[in-house]
């Protein structure tokens, strides 16, 4: 088994070249994910959480293409790797869970043609065991009736059922790395709580690595060990879960986690971050988070490099809230 990181990303630059200019999603992102270990992906709409996402998986489509950085999965370089040897990666060892379950499944097939050419295009086994599997797989993700189930066609189930079947294809193959895009987010509680569960457990047992892109703090803080924050295609800030949620260092994880329900007392207007996420056809020179930043002083016009103030803790900021987290362990 290889000693090397499941996956490591350095320097990720993806960018989308329209008659507007040049947008960056994703500038200068840089990870690693352990074995067995899962990352949660935060932020706004539009911060790069996605292509990130999608620039792992090779799926970024003209006019975005990946102009810098590395993709290292298990010491490998993606990044340029030839599409046929990509293909044996894709849905085998690297799984992707789209937040539209659509992307995932073909609505003119039913459930079990599409769950077992899953399983046998990476996987040398007879129909039945593939369908063995599907089945199980399925009832992994709390589906009833799953023998019915495999029969129907994409339509013919609710848009809840049809996200948990997108998830079960994700999981046939046992992947070595998951990346997961909202994929929860239509669904109630009962059952996100249930398939939290079993990828929580996946990662436990076999040593999935798993990042999980969402704009929900609350699941991040009940299923991740780390968290990257990301704001205007860059990792603000990035640590273990706790310490980042419990005793944030960048101004604008701090507004994130403020702005909670839980966070604000009953019958308050809720707190929120001043303005609006800026345009990133133009970017300002420095840091990008600086015009809704309290903090914000003359050298924010400079961009920030990433700097590990605290132990265990990255963030991109000139005027991170070290001094409270000193007093705080002092106190």
């Amino acid at each position: 088994m290889t000693s090397a990181p499941t996956l490591e990303v350095r320097n990720l630059r993806t960018h989308f070249h329209t008659r507007a200019g040049v947008l960056p999603a994703v500038d200068d992102v840089s990870f690693t994910l352990e074995r067995g270990r899962i990352l949660g992906l935060v932020g706004e709409s539009g911060s790069g959480k996605s292509v990130t996402g999608f620039s792992i998986m090779g799926l970024v489509d003209a006019p975005g293409r990946i102009v810098g950085g590395e993709i290292l999965f298990q010491g490998r370089e993606l990044v340029g790797m030839k599409p046929r040897e990509m293909r044996t990666l894709q849905g085998n060892r690297i799984a992707m869970i789209f937040q539209d379950p659509m992307m995932t499944l073909n609505p003119v097939l039913r459930v079990d043609a599409q769950m077992i050419e899953a399983v046998l295009a990476h996987t040398r086994v007879s129909r039945s065991v593939a369908r063995d599997r599907a089945r199980e797989t399925l009832g992994m993700m709390g589906i009833p009736s799953p023998d019915e189930r495999l029969l129907a066609y994409p339509h013919q189930l609710s848009g809840g059922m049809r996200q948990r079947v997108a998830i079960a294809i994700a999981l046939l193959h046992q992947p070595d790395l998951i990346i997961a895009d909202e994929p929860t987010t239509a669904l109630d509680v009962t059952i996100q709580a249930q398939i939290l569960s079993e990828v929580q457990k996946l990662a436990r047992q076999n040593g999935t690595a798993l990042i999980w892109i969402t704009h929900d703090l609350s699941v991040v803080a009940g299923l991740a060990d780390d968290v990257a924050v990301m704001y205007a295609g860059r990792i603000v800030e990035q640590g273990r879960v706790d310490d980042v949620l419990d005793r944030p260092l960048h101004p604008y994880t701090a507004g994130l986690i403020g702005s909670l329900p839980s966070n604000n007392k009953r019958g308050q207007r809720l707190r929120q971050i001043p303005g609006m996420t800026p345009n990133l056809l133009s970017l300002p020179e420095g840091c990008a988070f600086s015009a809704r930043c309290s903090r914000a002083s003359e050298i924010c016009g400079q961009r920030p490099d990433t700097t590990r103030p605290v132990p265990h803790r990255l963030v991109r900021c000139f005027h991170p809230a070290v001094d409270e987290i000193r007093r705080e362990v002092t106190a």
